[in-house]
């Protein structure tokens, strides 16, 4: 009887154990996927996508500029660089880690931007982290904060 409870309980461990692993698994791959939708909206200037991203109270923390919180501020910030700047960035995830309905993304991106007012090309790099937040079943930004890499 013994070994029957234990064998039961070993199953019901590796079971639990593989279910919770790939329910990672799937939303590490959904955190990713979020990230670079942000790039690719970033690329293409794309305001209502890049807000589209975040929750309604997200915060953006970024080099040099006041910190944009919520969706009408988020929207204006994004205008205002889409309007004066070009992006054409290369993301890469570094790491994912997932903790309940909270995930943690670091990436770097590679690239460059145009300053449209000179037709100026600036070759940068920068380091990015993105708090994701699990709302109703769907990954949002909910903070992200970049610099310069060097």
């Amino acid at each position: 009887m013994n070994k029957s409870i234990f064998g039961l309980m070993t199953i019901a461990t590796f079971l639990l154990f593989a279910t919770t692993t790939n329910a990672q698994s799937k939303d590490k791959a959904a955190a990713e996927k979020v990230v670079h939708a942000y790039f690719d909206a970033l690329n293409t200037s794309d305001a209502n996508k890049v807000v589209s991203l975040f929750t309604t109270n997200g915060v953006l923390l970024a080099t040099g500029a006041p910190t944009a919180t919520g969706t009408e501020q988020l929207k204006g910030t994004f205008q205002y660089v889409f309007d004066n700047f070009t992006y054409t960035l290369e993301e890469t995830i570094v790491e994912v880690t997932v903790q309940g309905n909270y995930a943690f993304v670091r990436s770097t991106s590679k690239g460059s931007f145009v300053i449209k007012a000179s037709k100026q090309k600036v070759d940068d790099d920068f380091r990015e982290l993105f708090v994701l937040q699990k709302v109703k079943g769907t990954w949002k930004i909910v903070n992200y904060m970049y610099n310069k890499s060097k």
